[in-house]
C-alpha cells in the first residue's frame, strides 16, 4: 500500500456509526467460534464506540478516504472500565482491520501509534487482551514485544481464556 495514502487521526463523532460497523465486519471472523449469546453480547459490546470515547481515544485509520482500520487507546488503563489494568498502565483495545484492508500493515501501524502517543505521555506500560482464535494479532503483538502476564487473564466463561499481555515501553534514545 502506498503509505501515503495512509492517514491516522482521531474519529469524528459522525462517523461513530461506520466505525462500530468496520469493528464488527473486522471481527465477523470469530462468530462462528463463539456460542450465539456469548457472540451477541460481544457484538453489542465492541460496536457501542460511543460509550468509550469518555475514558479513550478512537484512532482511525483511513486510506484514500475510506475507514480501514481503528483502535482504541485508554491512556490510563486503570480508568478502563472493563480492562482493569494497574494506575499508571494504558490499555489497547478493539484493534480493528477491515477484511478488505489486511495484510497491509495498517493493524501495525496503529499499534505503532498508539505506542507513540504512549511514550508522549510518559507511560511506561501497555497492556492489551486477546485469545487463541485471535492468532494473526496475537502473534503480530509478541513481534511487536508484548509478553504475556497470567495474572491479568480473564475468564468470561470456565472453557474461555482471554490472555493478557503488557508491552514495557523504553524511553526514546
Amino acid at each position: 500500500m502506498n503509505e501515503k495514502r495512509l492517514i491516522l487521526r482521531e474519529a469524528r463523532g459522525d462517523e461513530l456509526g461506520d466505525v462500530a460497523l468496520l469493528i464488527k465486519d473486522a471481527y465477523h471472523q470469530y462468530e462462528k467460534l463463539l456460542p450465539p449469546e456469548a457472540w451477541k453480547a460481544y457484538v453489542e459490546d465492541m460496536m457501542n464506540v460511543s460509550r468509550r470515547l469518555s475514558e479513550s481515544q478512537l484512532i482511525i485509520a483511513e486510506v484514500a478516504g475510506k475507514l480501514a482500520g481503528t483502535v482504541t487507546l485508554y491512556l490510563n488503563g486503570g480508568h478502563s472500565s472493563q480492562e482493569g489494568w494497574p494506575n499508571g498502565w494504558a490499555g489497547i483495545r478493539l484493534l480493528a482491520v477491515h477484511p478488505t484492508y489486511r495484510g497491509c500493515g495498517i493493524g501495525r501501524t496503529l499499534m505503532e501509534e498508539c505506542i507513540r502517543r504512549c511514550r508522549r505521555q510518559g507511560i511506561a506500560t501497555i497492556g492489551l487482551h486477546t485469545s487463541e482464535m485471535m492468532d494473526v494479532a496475537r502473534r503480530m503483538y509478541e513481534r511487536m514485544g508484548f509478553i504475556r502476564v497470567p495474572e491479568f487473564d480473564s475468564h468470561p466463561r470456565p472453557d474461555v481464556v482471554v490472555m493478557a499481555y503488557r508491552l514495557d515501553l523504553k524511553p526514546p534514545a
